[in-house]
């Protein structure tokens, strides 16, 4: 079988965790799935004690999400990025290319300023409002609309999703990583179902939230779910 790639250094990419801003974005994910266990709790667990010690804990551990998310998204924002030729396909480094990104696909960037501040909404009205308790729905959403806009602007407008800083013409683009089109047409069809797995996956946990957990039930033999 033919080589097609090969490790730059013997550390064969674990390099990559000593990066800073891999590190600030892992932290920011590490804490956002805190941030958004303890919005779970506040909603689906009916007890007193549990409401309020999930509150007090939800405004550290979103102090260090904020930190550790606006370090990397600004970051991004302002770095060189991995720009592509659309002609000769050549990758080269475009300073400010993802901000330029934002700015040349507005529907990207609007999904973006949607998914922060429902992700804000769903925390900050959650600490406000001591009797509301829907904010994980908003900051669950806006964690996915976040996601989705980060990564389209890493792989969209002529930008290289998988750079490889050894050997810039070896980065991965949308156009020299895709499938032949028979496998992108089956792809295409495939993806028709993306929603109703989408439907399926709210139904199900609607189903197992529409009765709150509370302390008769976990100490009981049956449970609802």
């Amino acid at each position: 079988m033919p080589v097609i790639s090969s490790w730059a250094t013997p550390w064969h990419g674990l390099e990559a965790a000593f990066v800073i801003w891999n590190l600030c974005l892992g932290f920011a994910v590490f804490f956002l799935s805190r941030v958004l266990a303890l919005l779970y709790f506040i909603n689906n667990i009916d007890n007193d004690t549990i409401q309020t010690r999930a509150r007090k804990r939800l405004i550290p551990e979103t102090g260090l999400f904020l930190v550790f998310f606006l370090t990397f998204l600004v970051h991004v924002l302002l770095k060189d990025g991995f720009a592509v030729n659309p002609d000769t396909q050549e990758i080269f480094m475009q300073p400010f290319k993802y901000f330029t990104n934002l700015i040349e696909m507005p529907a990207v960037a609007v999904i973006l300023l949607i998914g922060v501040v429902g992700v804000l909404f769903g925390i900050l009205k959650t600490l406000l409002v001591r009797t509301w308790r829907k904010g994980i729905w908003f900051a669950g959403t806006g964690t996915v609309l976040t996601v989705l806009a980060l990564l389209l602007c890493a792989g969209w407008n002529n930008t290289a999703y998988y750079p490889s800083i050894a050997d810039l013409q070896s980065s991965l683009t949308i156009k020299n990583s895709s499938s032949s089109f028979f496998t992108l047409k089956v792809m295409s069809y495939v993806s028709i179902l993306v929603p109703f797995v989408i439907a399926y996956i709210f139904y199900a946990w609607r189903a197992l939230d529409l009765r709150k957990i509370n302390e008769e039930e976990m100490e009981g033999k049956d449970h609802f779910y």
